[in-house]
């Protein structure tokens, strides 16, 4: 025999056809006309697809091991340009430039379905403890006239006539490099391989439908504003019948009138006037917990924070509870009845604060002021 194909290729007699595939990819890379014009390398393109040819098909592979000429009875495909008379690894070329082989065979009907997301409104105190909600959700679902088949009842999908099944046709036409057979889906059969000649009437053959339904969702105790719990298989029922998605549900938290929630922390202020500060208080709050007192020690300043640990927000990942800081504020009064100016007279009075000079400190500095002072060595 007058080729050596496995030479040809640069493989051993007892190599695998993984390993065959392999080398001729990597020489269709080298020596394809459009990336290598010379005649020459011309020549050696067809011989290598000749080569992978007989080697790549179990078939003529075992005559040309026998010593017979496997391409005699396909026309001969080195006269033909090196890809036979069917140009059949016009696949495996393409799968040598572009890494992925052509998609052969019919589509299935059937595919997963999208995943669907919606806006879950919770209170401050369901957030911090979890709770349990009903939400209805419209998604698509799974026909119960055709099951999911896509045909009416009675009926069912039929092997496409045009392309027998295949789910695609072919066209041979001609090139320099010999005859090249080209592959599209079947324009009938949408590359599906079967056609529905009576679609469901409730469906229009598409398998499913929209529908409205309830799911009960459990709310994780710690869930803050856009937290997302995830409900598998609760989302659109996809084409054909096939399986569904996923159920996002993305948590909004309601603002609440008296605290303001910072990570695991609920932050609220409290106004009281300069009198209870210095002489101390104790205030009434309704915490997430119930009611509780607020001890406002004498002497508080405007700007003091009362911690209460453990009355803050569970958290979402781990054991215990946030905090609840209260923050003070001391309110000045602007307007004094005569008696009551006369009753803070004496009292500056006897605390030697007639005439207070005051305590002045240095403002806080900016960024930029602070940056020069930095670079100026201050």
């Amino acid at each position: 025999m007058a080729t050596d194909y496995y030479s040809v290729l640069g493989v051993s007699r007892d190599a695998s056809q993984d390993q065959i595939k392999k080398a001729f990819r990597r020489l269709a890379r080298e020596l394809h006309p459009d990336v290598n014009p010379d005649p020459k390398t011309q020549e050696r393109f067809k011989e290598i697809n000749a080569a992978y040819e007989v080697l790549s098909d179990p078939q003529k592979k075992q005559v040309y091991d026998l010593g017979g000429d496997p391409l005699s009875q396909t026309g001969g495909a080195g006269g033909a340009g090196g890809f036979g008379a069917g140009f059949g690894n016009f696949s495996d070329i393409m799968d040598a430039f572009f890494g992925t082989a052509s998609q052969r065979g019919p589509r299935s009907r059937t595919r997963r379905g999208q995943d669907a997301m919606i806006r879950l409104d919770v209170e401050l105190s369901e957030a911090a403890f979890g709770t349990t909600k009903d939400i209805q959700v419209d998604t698509a679902v799974v026909c119960t006239t055709c099951s999911g088949e896509g045909a009416a009842p009675g009926t069912s999908a039929q092997t496409c006539d045009m392309c027998r099944g295949r789910g695609e046709v072919s066209q041979v036409t001609r090139s320099f490099l010999g005859q090249v057979m080209t592959s599209r889906p079947c324009p009938q059969c949408q590359g599906f391989g079967t056609v529905v000649p009576t679609p469901c009437p409730e469906c229009a053959g598409d398998g499913r439908i929209r529908s409205r339904r309830t799911l009960t969702v459990k709310i994780p105790a710690g869930v803050d504003n856009g937290t997302r719990i995830q409900l598998a298989g609760e989302g659109e029922v996809g084409p054909g019948g096939g399986p569904a998605g996923d159920l996002y549900v993305e948590i909004h938290e309601l603002s609440h009138p008296v605290f303001q929630r910072r990570g695991d922390d609920l932050h609220c202020t409290v106004t009281i006037p300069m009198t209870a500060a210095a002489l101390g208080t104790k205030c009434p709050l309704e915490t997430l917990d119930g009611m509780e007192e607020v001890d406002v020690r004498p002497g508080t300043q405007s700007g003091q924070s009362i911690p209460l640990h453990g009355r803050g927000v569970t958290h979402l990942r781990g054991n215990g509870r946030g905090d609840l800081i209260v923050h003070v504020e001391v309110q000045t009064p602007t307007k004094l009845e005569p008696e009551q100016e006369e009753l803070l007279r004496r009292l500056a009075k006897l605390r030697g604060e007639e005439r207070p000079q005051g305590q002045f400190q240095p403002g806080q500095q900016g960024l930029f002021s602070r940056l020069k002072d930095a670079f100026n060595g201050r």
